[in-house]
């Protein structure tokens, strides 16, 4: 796509209430929107900063032989219960939600449990090793107060690397 025809459009204010200079900037050169207190939506030119960011990683991950995944958002409790992190008194930053069944899913924080989880089913042998996998992924916080702009929000793009 032509520069000329990005929809960029800039700002001379910002949302009241917006303390995280990294977001103030953002938003006044159209980078990103504001949908909320921690949570921001990329416009077409943060949009294309974030992708070119993705590719360089990637490009540097793939050259020690990492395999990209894609990790589920949705996270079964009886996993994060063994090492006790389901628990609010442990780990207060979970959105936790129930299923139509009435079964009790969080909405991915981390991926450390559920990684594990999934490399004991597809590791058979120490010959499928060294191994290492990594992901962009969207991760949610339930954080108190979300003041750091797209740093420390409540929903996040992450890259982990296991």
């Amino acid at each position: 796509m032509r520069l000329s025809k990005l929809y960029i459009k800039t700002s001379k204010t910002v949302p009241s209430g917006e303390e995280a200079k990294n977001a103030q900037l953002l938003i006044k050169a159209g980078f990103v929107h504001k949908e909320m207190a921690g949570a921001y939506d990329y416009l077409p030119l943060g949009f294309k900063v974030l992708e070119n960011i993705k590719k360089i990683v990637r490009e540097e991950l793939e050259k020690i032989d990492a395999n990209e995944i894609l990790m589920t958002t949705l996270q079964r409790r009886e996993i994060w219960e063994r090492t006790t992190r389901w628990n609010d008194d442990v780990v207060d930053v979970w959105f936790k939600t129930n299923l139509k069944d009435k079964t009790e899913v969080g909405l991915g924080w981390s991926h450390e449990e559920p990684i594990v989880e999934m490399l004991k089913n597809h590791i058979q042998s120490y010959k499928d090793l060294p191994v290492s996998v990594f992901q962009f992924q969207n991760k949610m916080r339930n954080e108190l107060r979300a003041k750091s702009g797209i740093m420390r929000g409540r929903e996040f793009l992450m890259k982990d690397l296991y």
